[in-house]
């Protein structure tokens, strides 16, 4: 009986070097829970912030602007009863937290044409950039919230850091405190400020940064932030929450995460697809604490303008059309002529008045460009 039992069992056992669904756990799905979760904790390190706060699904996360009530009260003699200073604590901003869920597949035929490594995971690397992309939006919407009440606006991006470094230095809460300026730059601007000066980029969780940048303070520079809009704050605002995934979430679905539960990861066969799926969970956010301490700058001098003619000719009573180009696309382009007798121009379109010689400029920022505009009799 015993025979038959194990010659029955050799019929029905898994070949030798068959990758069953014990393969897939825990070790695949442990190394991308580990290096997402390095990830994380080492932006938590370029942004001050030294340990984030679990949450359940559904807390809300308010956000609030300080401000003091009025002037301080004038000092009073002995026994005279002591004014009271007054602060007050706006809200914002209200954050309901959630559980970000992403899942793919690989099937068995893309295993076949380009092997193991390549199907699941390359794939899987796309998927945890994914989840990066989805915490720095995130994060990106609170910064651009910021109710900082000044607005830097300068022709370089040294001019406009220096003024935002002010704005920090200025705001009462943080004043006389010891406190870490972090600015938010996007990458043209600092593009366009490597042309005459060299800088070193580190990484981390996709992010790009530089301490001591111009001895402001740490840059991180991402294309999520606008482009010539930098965006300013200390790294005592910043702070963290996530959802743990271990508990029943993680017991549950069979996750694998690390000590943390700050992500949490699974690999398993779905055998009627002939396919493999990967399941990722998380729900970290950063955010500033006190919007009121988020300022943002404008930097004109990064601007580039350009325009498709430089001479028009035109009839009285006829219009000819200029087209202006601003890099980053988008900006306000203003446009004026020099003799409104001979010419008038609104976004672009010349209308002649008279016969004569006119000026027509477009301007955006600190860049000007000149037409020359000749009217002809009608």
């Amino acid at each position: 009986m015993n025979r038959n039992r194990n010659y029955l069992k050799q019929m029905f056992d898994a070949d030798s070097g068959t990758t069953v669904s014990t393969d897939m756990e825990p070790a695949v799905s442990i190394d991308h829970a580990e290096r997402l979760v390095t990830g994380i904790q080492s932006l938590m390190t370029v942004l001050g912030i030294t340990e984030l706060t679990p949450m359940a699904v559904g807390t809300l996360v308010k956000f609030y602007k300080y401000s003091r009530k009025g002037d301080i009260p004038a000092q009073v003699g002995e026994g005279e009863e002591i004014g009271l200073i007054e602060y007050e604590r706006k809200l914002v901003k209200t954050w309901e937290l959630g559980l970000e869920k992403y899942r793919k597949r690989s099937t068995a035929e893309l295993i076949q044409k380009v092997g193991k490594d390549k199907a699941v995971n390359k794939t899987d690397d796309l998927l945890e950039r994914e989840i990066q992309k989805g915490i720095k939006t995130k994060f990106y919407t609170f910064l651009n919230d910021g109710e900082g009440s000044m607005s830097a606006t300068s022709n370089s991006l040294q001019a406009c850091l220096a003024e935002l470094w002010g704005a920090l230095q200025t705001y009462e809460p943080f004043v006389d405190g010891d406190f870490s300026p972090v600015y938010f730059v996007n990458p043209q601007d600092i593009a366009y400020y490597l042309r005459t000066a060299q800088i070193t980029l580190q990484t981390a969780f996709g992010f790009k940064y530089v301490e001591d940048f111009l001895g402001l303070g740490t840059v991180i520079v991402d294309p999520a932030v606008p482009a010539a809009h930098p965006i300013a704050t200390v790294k005592e605002n910043l702070n963290g929450v996530y959802i743990p995934t271990g508990g029943d979430i993680g017991t549950t679905f069979g996750l694998t995460s690390d000590t943390t539960g700050m992500v949490g990861i699974k690999h398993f066969l779905v055998d009627g697809k002939a396919s493999i799926d990967t399941l990722m969970m998380s729900g970290v956010l950063f955010y500033a604490e006190d919007l009121g301490g988020v300022f943002s700058g404008e930097v004109t001098g990064n601007v580039q303008l350009t325009v498709d003619k430089t001479k028009v000719t035109v009839a009285a009573e006829g219009t000819a059309t200029v087209t202006a180009t601003t890099d980053p696309a988008g900006e306000t382009v203003t446009w004026a002529s020099a003799d409104t007798s001979v010419a008038t121009v609104a976004a672009g379109v010349i209308t002649g008045v008279a016969a004569g010689k006119t000026t027509v400029t477009a301007k955006c920022g600190d860049k000007v460009r000149k037409i020359a505009v000749t009217v002809t009799a009608s």
